[in-house]
């Protein structure tokens, strides 16, 4: 916002280019404005034919997903998101960034539980989880990503100066490249290369798109179909250590204890005041 990249008064508009398939022109605005608008109409699309998509242009997104594959999940929708970001990660068997982090989520409506919701970068880790690593002096996990020189580092600070790695090496890489396909191939928006070429490299996010999927298990699959996936999530959660996505921040919402942050980052919130 301080650097005017991004519009504060932005109006996201939505058009139908189908019953099914929407567009969202957000405006230049955060992401979030464009979900307000649009996300309740991608579900009402999704309720009536099944399954509905959504792409979104012209907006600076977050990176956390959650937020809207949950809200679909809340209206008895399966969700699904991604979004590219700026390059951060190499590809399997390179040392040069091309793909961003590249998260995805997913998000299955349970009328008598919380949603089962996922929300991951395609990178070993999220760039957001590195630089609090940098930032708390916390060392990082062999195979989280290389240094400056290319060789692989557990400094954080070295790793913002090279790149992260894909999870999984060519599985992950493959998921990656699949985002970017989704997140501008279908929204007509910049790939993550794109997104570094244009960027003013400010420090905030780039603009870019967001490709989101609302689908109705009910006519999909059936009445049936609730009781049939409780039986599959109690088979899951009845083998021991085993909890389901989402659940620990469903958790949290309900608890009344205080959290503790260190010195640093409470500083920086209250130099936004």
């Amino acid at each position: 916002l301080k650097s005017g990249k991004v519009n504060g008064k932005a109006a996201p508009k939505v058009t139908n280019k189908t019953p099914v398939i929407l567009n969202c022109e957000a405006d230049n605005g955060f992401a979030s404005m464009a979900h307000e608008v649009s996300l309740p109409l991608l579900a009402d699309a999704a309720k009536v034919n099944g399954i509905a998509t959504l792409s979104i242009s012209g907006c600076y997104h977050f990176a956390a997903l959650w937020p809207e594959t949950e809200y679909l999940a809340k209206q008895n929708l399966v969700g699904f998101a991604c979004t590219a970001f700026k390059p951060s990660v190499a590809p399997a068997g390179a040392k040069e960034a091309f793909f961003g982090t590249n998260p995805i989520s997913m998000a299955w409506p349970r009328s008598n539980n919380d949603p089962v919701v996922f929300d991951m970068a395609t990178a070993t880790m999220a760039k957001g989880e590195v630089m609090i690593a940098a930032r708390d002096g916390h060392y990082l996990p062999d195979g989280v990503g290389l240094g400056e020189n290319g060789e692989p580092s557990n400094d954080p600070k070295e790793i913002l100066k090279g790149v992260l790695l894909p999870f999984g090496g060519y599985k992950g890489s493959a998921i990656s490249m699949m985002v970017e396909l989704f997140a501008a191939g279908l929204t007509g928006d910049v790939f993550s290369y794109e997104a570094q070429e244009n960027d003013n490299n400010d420090g905030g996010p780039p603009s870019g798109g967001e490709f989101i999927m609302a689908l109705n298990p009910e006519i999909i699959a059936g009445s049936n179909w609730e009781k049939h996936c409780d039986d599959f999530f109690q088979k899951l959660l009845s083998i021991d250590g085993v909890r389901l996505p989402g659940s620990r921040r469903h958790k949290n919402r309900l608890g009344d204890q205080y959290r503790s942050i260190n010195e640093e980052l409470l500083l920086k919130v209250k130099s936004f005041l």
